[in-house]
């Protein structure tokens, strides 16, 4: 939630309003996320995801990789945007909740097209030489310098970068913070002052980095 959202409560609900609708499918995945999981917040939810669906639709990705499915929600979003020949390919390491994610991913239209890996992201990307088009980070705070790290040679020239909550609930704003904290800082500055990104951050919820590889 950014400043502004806690300022005036009903802001969501008309920016929800306003905004395209949202699939069937993520509907009934966003209420089983919140019947089912101890932390359903971790979700994107609508209005993230409509902004995942939109940036990939503008991009129209070939290759798609997202650190940290959680249920689900973010990849399908990010989904609606692949090229039909189009591979998604989405990380996680919660055994006990995989059975959420691959439940809706089969039923969606996009089921022969997303690779749901239960495996550690930094395994994965030292061992792959994938290129990707679009990346969304959305995992453990403490890694997220060790992904950018690993992302970066993964990514060529107009390759889209998004990390989430960047913002941490205002946290970045604490001169001293904890470590995820501190990460979170730390990995923004990276971007920011990487002459390889344009970049820029999105106040939408927790904060979303956006950045483009020149």
């Amino acid at each position: 939630m950014s400043y502004f959202e806690e300022l005036h409560p009903e802001m969501d609900r008309y920016l929800e309003d306003t905004a395209s609708k949202e699939p069937e499918i993520l509907k009934r995945l966003r209420k089983e996320t919140y019947q089912k999981t101890t932390q359903p917040h971790m979700i994107s939810g609508y209005l993230q995801g409509r902004l995942l669906s939109l940036i990939s639709k503008m991009i129209n990705p070939k290759n798609i990789l997202e650190i940290g499915t959680f249920t689900g929600y973010a990849a399908l979003c990010l989904a609606e945007g692949m090229q039909k020949d189009g591979k998604l390919t989405t990380l996680d390491v919660n055994e006990d909740l995989a059975y959420l994610p691959k439940k809706y991913f089969i039923e969606s239209e996009f089921a022969a097209q997303i690779d749901f890996k239960l495996q550690d992201a930094k395994k994965f990307l030292k061992d792959s030489d994938d290129i990707f088009d679009l990346i969304f980070i959305d995992a453990d705070k403490e890694n997220y310098a060790e992904y950018l790290k690993l992302v970066k040679p993964r990514m060529k020239s107009g390759s889209v970068l998004m990390v989430d909550n960047v913002l941490w609930y205002g946290k970045v704003l604490d001169e001293k913070g904890n470590k995820q904290t501190e990460q979170i800082k730390w990995v923004n500055k990276l971007i920011a002052e990487d002459a390889d990104f344009e970049n820029v951050i999105l106040p939408l919820r927790d904060g979303i980095h956006l950045a483009r590889k020149i």
